[in-house]
């Protein structure tokens, strides 16, 4: 299924892709079905069963609030965060929900939210919604996965597979795939990338479109860096970014390195409490790819607004082959398949503006994936603050130093791509549940412990 660049680099609102933007919008799909059917002037009640990793987490990512506000009719991409969360104070006080923007509902979130450990069968971010009538009777059933980056399907779409209903230029499902027909071609990724988006058709404008992306990383980046106080929930975590900012000494040698890490932090922090941030892939790894963009724009001679959009298309390539063959699901194979798949994104595209070839881009990508394979998913407290802002940071590092490896080679390697991102795959199968994104294991038991 060819995915677009504009799939994996979405704008909405944190603290969570899977957990926050998924929600919002399978509870958008439920409440379109209903007024598509003729169903919603009957509805009297709706529930909401959120299960596995989105019933061990949910509170802490905001699930139950991103719900409400999906079934009132609102999107991630453009909801105003701050109106966001005093529509949810609303609905929780006041006991009345506006479904699909249509019909007032009585709506108690203790009951008609319920949260379950239970893992369905498909996908750990399982959600089933149901609507009743005045007698209690149930009108319609739905159910509908959130498989990580924001991405949602249904059951229909759960059983028969993915489906290909764009035809691309220059399909690829590999890495290997990827190198040849870049090199055959006698184009950079980012050239076949655009040649397929062209096909995809989903912006008139690609340029345009992938600065816009661009703009939104930007100004996430300005309010990060702008906030201050703690961020939300009971672990009362410091905001660092904009601290850390006034701190730092221009004749320091890892000056520039620094504010990589700032950056990052300020991304995380953004996302963190809330407020409008781009997917790359995920909510939890939004922070990688924007932070090494900035370095490259700041600090790297001859950066541009072209280098821009070949990053990100070069990025994008990178993400469609761990979306095609592992997963972007914390939920699903740990953070490996977040932070991991975003350090590799962004390795492979800071290779592609530092003059890589595509086989120099294809090692960076190695690298980046290489050095996060098993790292779990473990948010303490359910919160997606420790240890996922500061591992935004350190990943963004880790990008740096995968490209730079990789342009002082000639793209030669003993381990592919494709078996990296394949050992990811199996590794997140092998891990135990506890670690992928419940808070039943590793970080968030023992922080808690101590």
């Amino acid at each position: 299924m060819a995915v677009s660049v504009f799939d994996l680099f979405s704008v909405g609102i944190g603290p969570s892709s899977s957990h926050t933007v998924g929600p919002m919008r399978a509870a958008g799909r439920f409440a379109r079905h209903l007024a598509a059917d003729g169903l919603l002037p009957n509805v009297a009640r709706v529930r909401v069963e959120l299960y596995g990793s989105l019933g061990a987490t949910g509170a802490g990512h905001g699930t139950p609030g991103a719900v409400v506000l999906g079934l009132e009719g609102s999107a991630p991409e453009t909801i105003d965060p701050l109106l966001a969360k005093a529509r949810v104070e609303e609905v929780h006080a006041g006991g009345r929900l506006l479904l699909a923007g249509a019909n007032t509902i009585d709506f108690d979130h203790a009951v008609d939210i319920v949260l379950s450990l239970k893992a369905m069968e498909f996908h750990s971010n399982g959600m089933v919604f149901l609507a009743f009538d005045g007698a209690g009777d149930v009108l319609s059933r739905r159910v509908y996965y959130s498989v990580g980056g924001g991405f949602v399907v249904d059951e229909q779409e759960a059983e028969s597979g993915p489906r290909e209903d764009a035809t691309v230029p220059y399909p690829f499902n590999t890495a290997a795939e990827l190198v040849r027909l870049a090199t055959d071609n006698g184009c950079s990724i980012a050239e076949l990338m655009a040649r397929n988006e062209a096909a995809l058709g989903r912006e008139p404008d690609l340029r345009a479109g992938l600065l816009r992306i661009w703009t939104a990383m930007r100004e996430c980046v300005e309010a990060g860096l702008a906030a201050t106080g703690t961020l939300p929930g009971a672990l009362k975590v410091r905001r660092r970014a904009h601290l850390l900012a006034e701190s730092l000494d221009p004749d320091d040698p890892l000056y520039a390195m620094d504010w990589l890490t700032v950056y990052a932090l300020a991304v995380n922090e953004e996302n963190a409490g809330g407020g409008r941030v781009v997917t790359a892939p995920t909510n939890g790894a939004a922070g990688v790819i924007p932070a090494v963009l900035h370095y490259y724009s700041r600090f790297v001679p001859g950066a541009s607004d072209d280098g821009i959009v070949e990053f990100l298309l070069t990025a994008g390539a990178i993400g469609h082959l761990f979306k095609a063959n592992a997963s972007i699901s914390g939920a699903e194979v740990g953070c490996q398949g977040e932070v991991g798949s975003a350090c590799s994104m962004a390795a492979g595209g800071l290779a592609a503006v530092m003059g890589g070839t595509p086989a120099q881009v294809e090692n960076a990508a190695e690298i980046g994936i290489e050095h996060n394979l098993g790292l779990t998913c473990d948010p303490v407290g359910g919160l997606v603050q420790i240890p996922c802002i500061e591992r935004n940071a350190v990943a963004s590092v880790k990008a740096i130093t995968a490209a730079r490896m990789a342009l002082h080679g000639d793209g030669t390697h003993h381990v592919s791509l494709d078996t990296a991102i394949k050992t990811m795959r199996d590794t997140g199968a092998d891990m135990m549940g506890k670690y992928k994104e419940t808070s039943q294991g590793g970080l968030a038991l023992n922080v808690v412990e101590c």
